[in-house]
C-alpha cells in the first residue's frame, strides 16, 4: 500500500478483531447438527444410504435424471471430461475468468485449455468469440457460471452442436441458479456443482456432477469409486458381496455419508438462503450503484431494473463491484487494503488463468491477450454476501465503500 494511501486512512476505520466482517461465514444450524450426530451414531460414515438420500433429493431439486455426489466439484469436472475420453492431443475450450479447477481438469486428462475472453456483461465466458478459437482438436467447451449468473447456454449448444463438441458446465457458483426457466443442471449437460464453505450451501468438501444421459451417469458413478461396479458402497452392507469388477480406471472421488448428513439440510434451506443474498445484493444496488467511481456488471442493472433475459436467475453467489480508474485515484489492492484496516474482509475473483505463471509458461500467454478479464480484474472487489450478514453489518460496509470513494474521487 503507497503512504498517500496510508496517510488517507481514517483513524476511526481501524477495528478489533472481533468488530471484523469477514468475506464469507457459513450457514450451519442444529439441524444439520443433529443430522451429523446422527450419522456418527449410524453404521455408516463414508458413502451409503444418507449420499443416496442426498443425490435423490438434489435431482429432485435440480430436476434431473441423474445426480453423483463426489469429493469436491474439481472431482466432478475430472470425471466429466473422463466420460467423453478426452486426453492427450485434444483441446477445450473454457474461460480464463475462473478458478484453477476449471483448467486444472484439462491438464490432468492431459488436454490443453484453449482460453476465450469474457462477455462485459456477465463475466460468463463470450458465446461470439467461441468459435475463432475451435480447431480441429477441439473436443469441449466448459462454460464457467460466474458469480451465479447463467451462461448463455442456446447460444454455447448451437455452437457445440455445430462443431460436434461436448458440453461441460462448471456451476460451482450456480447451485440454484435459472436458465430458460429451469434450473442449472437439468440442461443436459454433465454440470458440477461445489459444496465447499464458502458457497451457497455447503458439505464441507464435495459437489455433484447432474446429467441426463443414462449411459454418461452410469460412467460416471463407476469412475468415482475406483471403476468398481455398480453399488459398490454395499459390500459391507446386509444387502450386499465381497465380490466385485473393475470396469474402467477410476478414481477415489466417492461422497461420505457425513458430507451427505450437512447436504441434505442445507439444501433444505438453499432457497431460503438464496432468496437472502439476492436481498443483500438489491441493497448494495439500492445504496452504490449511482456512486460515482464504482462499476457493476451490466447484468446486475438489468436484474435490478427488471431487465434480465426471461428465465433467468443468479443464485448470487458472488456480488463484485468495481472501481472506476478514471474517476478515483486509488487502485483495486490500495482500496481491498483499506477496506480490511476498516474491519471489512473482501476478496477477487479471479486472477485471469492466463496470467498465471503456470499457464504463461507452459502457453506463452502474456498480459494483453484477453483484455476484458484483464481490466476486469484490475478494478474488481468481491464484496461480503452471504445470508449471516446483518443489515447493520451491511450498512457498515456501505458507509465505509461511500467513504473511501469520497475520499479518493478526482475532483
Amino acid at each position: 500500500m503507497s503512504m498517500a494511501a496510508s496517510s488517507a486512512t481514517p483513524q476511526t476505520t481501524q477495528k478489533r478483531d472481533d468488530d471484523f466482517i469477514p468475506y464469507c461465514r457459513h450457514s450451519i444450524g442444529d439441524d444439520e447438527i443433529r443430522e451429523v450426530v446422527d450419522t456418527l451414531k449410524s453404521d455408516w460414515l463414508t458413502t451409503g444410504p444418507k449420499a443416496l438420500r442426498f443425490e435423490q433429493m438434489f435431482k429432485e431439486y435440480v430436476g434431473c435424471k441423474h445426480a453423483i455426489a463426489v469429493s469436491s466439484c474439481t472431482a466432478a469436472l475430472h470425471l466429466a471430461l473422463c466420460s467423453y475420453d478426452i486426453g492427450p492431443g485434444d483441446e477445450v475450450i473454457t474461460t480464463p475468468f475462473t478458478f484453477a479447477s476449471t483448467a486444472e481438469v484439462i491438464e490432468y486428462r492431459g488436454a490443453k485449455p484453449v482460453f476465450v475472453d469474457i462477455d462485459p456483461t456477465t463475466f460468463n465466458i463470450d458465446p461470439a468469440r467461441i468459435e475463432e478459437r475451435i480447431t480441429q482438436r477441439t473436443r469441449a467447451i466448459i462454460p464457467v457460471h460466474y458469480g451465479g449468473i447463467p451462461c448463455d447456454l442456446n447460444a454455447i449448444g448451437k455452437i457445440a452442436d455445430r462443431h460436434g463438441l461436448a458440453v461441460v458446465e462448471d456451476a460451482a457458483h450456480a447451485v440454484g441458479s435459472e436458465y430458460g426457466g429451469a434450473k442449472i443442471g437439468s440442461h443436459g449437460n454433465p454440470t458440477a456443482f461445489s459444496f465447499y464453505p464458502t458457497k451457497n450451501m455447503t458439505t464441507g468438501e464435495g459437489g455433484i456432477i447432474a446429467v441426463n444421459d443414462d449411459e454418461i451417469g452410469q460412467r460416471l458413478r463407476v469412475l468415482s469409486l475406483h471403476g468398481i461396479s455398480k453399488d459398490a458402497w454395499k459390500r459391507y452392507s446386509k444387502q450386499g458381496q465381497w465380490y466385485y469388477e473393475i470396469h474402467d480406471l477410476g478414481y477415489k472421488y466417492n461422497f461420505t455419508d457425513l458430507q451427505a448428513a450437512l447436504g441434505i439440510q442445507q439444501l433444505a434451506r438453499l432457497d431460503a438462503f438464496n432468496a437472502r443474498r439476492e436481498q443483500l445484493a438489491r441493497i448494495y444496488m439500492d445504496e452504490l450503484r449511482d456512486v460515482p467511481g464504482l462499476r457493476f456488471p451490466r447484468w446486475y442493472s438489468r436484474w435490478y431494473d427488471g431487465e434480465a433475459p426471461a428465465g433467468t436467475k443468479s443464485a448470487w453467489h458472488l456480488f463484485v463491484m468495481l472501481l472506476d480508474n478514471d474517476q478515483v485515484q486509488i487502485n483495486r489492492d490500495e482500496f481491498v487494503e483499506q477496506l480490511k484496516l476498516a474491519g471489512i474482509g473482501t476478496s477477487v475473483h479471479f486472477i485471469p488463468l492466463h496470467l498465471q505463471p503456470y499457464y504463461a509458461r507452459k502457453y506463452g500467454y502474456k498480459r494483453g491477450d484477453f483484455a476484458i478479464a484483464e481490466q476486469v480484474f484490475d478494478q474488481l472487489i468481491s464484496l461480503p454476501l452471504y445470508p449471516k450478514l446483518t443489515e447493520s453489518q451491511l450498512g457498515r460496509v456501505i458507509d465505509v465503500i461511500k467513504t473511501l470513494i469520497g475520499k479518493h474521487r478526482i475532483e
